[in-house]
């Protein structure tokens, strides 16, 4: 296993400073950038504990709190494990945080994060990753959007609200994407239900995009998730498996 190291670090953004955990291989060299999008419960120990895996593979990885403009993370408490009993109640706080997340407002952030890792000795020069969860895989998509040359590979895993009708959805930056994608659908899931999955795929496909989609079978929204009851363990390792083969390809 590869030693890391984690930090937390401040960003600077044009509309303030966001807090951030950032993890990289603890051998004094370079290695590929990833910028690694929260889900909705935000950054946390889970986010922290998947930047390091993702490290101990071999790249350097940001997390930022999307959310920075309401506070510190944790922006929203959260209990321990958080069990569908707790997602009403919490997600009355979280969904007016998502909201703020507008198309330009992830334009702008976006290239704070990508410019403060162009400064870090810790991260390779040359093309990043991305890979989001949730609403954070929306994120991912947008970044590989809004900065083509720089994003070489993009991952969303149960992602929420890829192709929606809204006029900043994501899939209507397919004509600018040149990262190559990969997305891990979750099964039978409200936030990304099939006419969605359909129009991304059309919709990238007719732009020339190199991208792969699976669904994965019986998997809940958040399958990747361990301290949620929506955690299913092989989904998890099939998406380990799958984003750590994109960014071997491309970064």
């Amino acid at each position: 296993m590869t030693a890391i190291r984690g930090t937390d670090v401040s960003i600077r953004t044009q509309d303030g400073t966001a807090d951030a955990y950032f993890a990289h291989p603890a051998d004094g060299t370079a290695h590929p950038a990833v910028v690694l999008y929260m889900d909705a419960f935000g950054l946390r120990p889970r986010l922290k504990s998947m930047a390091d895996r993702l490290a101990g593979a071999g790249y350097t990885v940001l997390v930022p709190n999307v959310f920075y403009r309401h506070g510190s993370a944790p922006v929203v408490p959260l209990p321990e494990f958080i069990a569908d009993a707790d997602r009403p109640a919490l997600f009355e706080r979280i969904v007016p945080l998502m909201g703020d997340l507008t198309g330009d407002v992830v334009d702008r952030d976006s290239a704070a994060y990508l410019d403060w890792l162009a400064t870090r000795p810790e991260a390779a020069p040359g093309a990043i990753g991305t890979t989001g969860y949730c609403m954070g895989a929306r994120l991912a998509l947008l970044t590989a959007g809004h900065h083509p040359g720089k994003v070489a590979a993009a991952a969303g895993f149960h992602g929420a609200g890829l192709a929606t009708d809204a006029p900043d959805s994501p899939h209507l930056l397919a004509d600018r994407i040149t990262a190559e994608l990969y997305f891990g659908h979750a099964d039978n899931d409200p936030s990304m239900p099939p006419e969605q999955i359909e129009r991304l795929d059309k919709v990238l496909t007719e732009a020339g995009v190199t991208q792969h989609a699976d669904v994965y079978a019986e998997a809940a929204h958040g399958y990747t998730m361990a301290d949620t009851d929506r955690f299913d363990a092989g989904s998890a390792e099939r998406h380990w498996a799958a984003l750590l083969d994109l960014f071997g390809r491309t970064l």
